[in-house]
């Protein structure tokens, strides 16, 4: 499968090494560091796929999304009616995250470095009085971290890995974006 070439002529900047498999649509203002986007996926307008980020098959990445370092986004190409992941605009997935199983990241949440969201996992928003589980999608402006919840077994009691929602987005969490000051300065072109 050949690769996507002439990327300056469609407005997307890139640092060697990347791949992006031919089949792959990246939008005008995509930044790619060495990383890598496998067929059929979709990356929306000024988003930076980072450092050795992968971007699986026929995922949706939407705009003004920071995919940090190590990012792993899971793919679907089979079968054919399966959801894909959908990152939604404004969204940052931290270092090393991991995001599966057709799983939805909401418009402008924030998920920490290290968080894993599956679809079989609940999100736990632990931000009121009461647990609130949500399955396969993290709420709009949400602020993800890792976390544990306890299980009994019948070999003992064990820490299971668990997406925590401690806060919401406000203002405060707005910032200016990696990929302007990038642009600005014309790195990686």
């Amino acid at each position: 499968m050949p690769l996507k070439r002439d990327h300056a002529a469609r407005g997307v900047r890139v640092v060697p090494p990347v791949t992006a498999r031919y089949g792959s649509f990246l939008s005008p203002g995509v930044i790619l560091m060495p990383s890598y986007v496998n067929i059929g996926a979709w990356v929306g307008p000024n988003t930076m796929v980072d450092t050795w980020a992968t971007v699986g098959s026929c995922a949706q990445i939407g705009a003004d999304v920071h995919l940090a370092g190590g990012v792993g986004i899971g793919g679907v190409l089979e079968p054919v009616n399966a959801r894909p992941v959908i990152v939604e605009d404004g969204a940052f997935v931290g270092s090393r995250c991991i995001v599966t199983e057709g799983c939805i990241v909401g418009e402008q949440a924030i998920l920490g470095a290290g968080v894993v969201i599956t679809a079989s996992v609940p999100i736990i928003d632990v931000t009121g009085a009461e647990p609130v589980e949500h399955r396969g999608a993290v709420p709009p402006r949400a602020v993800v971290v890792p976390g544990v919840r306890q299980r009994e077994f019948p070999a003992g009691s064990y820490g299971l890995p668990t997406p925590l929602i401690v806060g919401w987005r406000d203002e405060s969490h707005d910032r200016m974006s990696l990929n302007d000051v990038l642009r600005e300065f014309e790195i990686g072109t």
